[in-house]
């Protein structure tokens, strides 16, 4: 009998992912171990940050943990899981799945040796943000108005927001019909961009500025969503740089962040009681 971790599933959490497993999509591979705890290990080293290597002896080995969270990567188990919920979850705040707005935005972080200085693909290696003044990578996230990415994509910090938006919204108009407004920062202004959005997308891209007249701070409108979305990611310290060789293993940890914060959201309202 293991220790009890906060970061673990509980009973009702599990029965909800577990309805959204496909068996076609898990390891062929026989487990000697409940796929749960794998979960729940997955889930403890994002929220934790600690490395593969030093999970907590009561967990499965975290050769086996790392095995199946890669195979989750590679089958599309994770993507799958993620899109699914975050349908639930729009439907349960009276929201059609396929939003018709979105807000894009992009995010610096910094990366570590293990990051930075791999060999290999142009996207996996770091950039810096002459803005941000941050060496290492850019989340780049196209979020519906509840904060939930649309479209998730990392490259290297000195990739421009406007060349991030296109990679977000490349071969995203089969996926999402309805949308047909986004909003965007003054780092997306321009009208090749717009112009882009409206041939590849049909999509109104809309830039919100600061109010000049405005004296203190002020919340913008519609920006705000994407900033909190960026905030939920933060709070898992895996998350507060970026620890990993490939981008596509940091866009896999966004999911995974979204997905454990989905389930907590959707078990948390099948369980409190409705008021009259």
């Amino acid at each position: 009998m293991r220790n009890t971790y906060s970061t673990d599933l509980s009973d009702e959490e599990w029965a909800c992912l577990k309805n959204h497993l496909s068996a076609s999509k898990l390891p062929c591979k026989l487990r000697a171990h409940y796929l749960r705890e794998i979960f729940d290990a997955i889930f403890y080293v994002l929220k934790s940050g600690c490395p593969w290597r030093l999970l907590p002896g009561d967990f499965p080995p975290w050769q086996t943990v790392f095995y199946h969270f890669r195979r989750f990567r590679l089958s599309g188990l994770w993507r799958r899981a993620f899109t699914i919920l975050r349908a639930r979850e729009r439907k349960r705040n009276g929201k059609d799945p396929n939003p018709s707005a979105a807000i894009v935005d992009s995010q610096s972080v910094k990366t570590t040796e293990e990051s930075a200085g791999w060999k290999g693909y142009e996207a996996h290696k770091s950039g810096y943000d002459a803005h941000k003044h941050v060496k290492g990578r850019k989340r780049h996230l196209l979020v519906d108005t509840l904060g939930l990415p649309l479209s998730i994509y990392v490259t290297p910090a000195d990739v421009q927001d406007r060349v991030g938006a296109r990679c977000l919204l490349a071969g995203l108009k089969p996926l999402m019909p309805r949308l047909k407004k986004i909003w965007a920062d003054g780092a997306y202004g321009g009208a090749p961009l717009a112009e882009w959005c409206q041939d590849e997308g049909d999509c109104d891209l809309e830039v919100v500025g600061h109010d000049k007249e405005a004296s203190s701070f002020h919340v913008i409108s519609n920006r705000w969503i994407v900033e909190r979305t960026f905030s939920w990611i933060g709070q898992n310290r895996r998350m507060s740089k970026d620890y990993e060789r490939m981008a596509q293993t940091s866009e896999t940890l966004i999911e995974v962040a979204m997905i454990r914060l989905m389930l907590r959201r959707l078990v948390r309202e099948k369980l409190v009681p409705q008021t009259q």
